[in-house]
């Protein structure tokens, strides 16, 4: 996809999947929770294995559609349908949801992104926006980010409109001055492309674009490869 020449005054970026591979913390989560009810709730371990404990949450998932932008209240339904199930007391939620924040954001990442981050964020203002609950000051990226948006802070997630302009608002942006990062054709490119942003798709396992509307205006496989562009294309 051949790069395009337009004004960047500013860039959204996506979290999970993006600067680090989400699918290793899930299945982190997963066993973490389990050996944290093995410890404190054994007959809750026993109910909600792994799998049983998967199914419990992406079903809470399924049947909860207006909290689909708050990650955190859906795993809090999960956590407590369990512990009501098996018995155990109540006040273990809080705990047993800590003990999977702290897993949550232990995150390995990719071998580019922290320092293709640094030279984006010594570029232009960088603002995390994100579905998911990442917390950049536990994970120690704050420092390279203006802000970070999530859609359970602002109430709807992507690729809802509102979360793009509420972020470019906040970066004192045009829509069309902003340029989003993201993997995800959906979520990412085509949302921030509805909301009238500017694109970038971060293509790290070689997929071919099939969206069915849109394209984005930039395609990379990594985010050195963006912060290249940056530099030649700020520089020009």
């Amino acid at each position: 996809m051949a790069a395009v020449s337009f004004s960047v005054r500013a860039i959204t970026l996506d979290l999970d999947d993006t600067l680090w591979p989400f699918a290793p913390i899930g299945a982190r989560i997963d066993q973490v929770l389990y050996e944290w009810m093995l410890e404190h709730s054994p007959a809750t371990a026993a109910m909600y294995p792994v799998a049983a404990m998967r199914e419990l949450r992406e079903r809470s998932f399924r049947d909860n559609p207006h909290l689909h932008h708050d990650l955190s209240a859906l795993r809090r339904l999960a956590l407590a349908e369990a512990l009501e199930a098996s018995g155990a007391s109540m006040d273990l939620l809080e705990p047993a949801y800590e003990a999977f924040y702290a897993a949550r954001n232990q995150v390995e990442f990719y071998p580019d992104a922290v320092d293709a981050l640094a030279r984006i964020a010594a570029k232009v203002p960088v603002a995390a926006v994100s579905n998911g609950n990442a917390d950049l000051d536990r994970i120690g990226l704050m420092q390279h980010f203006a802000f970070q948006l999530g859609s359970r802070e602002h109430g709807y997630a992507k690729p809802h409109p509102s979360i793009f302009h509420a972020a470019c608002e906040r970066l004192g942006c045009g829509h069309g001055d902003v340029l989003h990062v993201g993997d995800h054709m959906e979520m990412d490119v085509a949302g921030a492309a509805r909301a009238g942003l500017r694109s970038c798709w971060i293509n790290r396992t070689g997929e071919t674009w099939s969206h069915p509307e849109l394209e984005p205006d930039l395609e990379f496989d990594t985010l050195t490869a963006l912060a290249d562009w940056l530099d030649a294309h700020l520089a020009a």
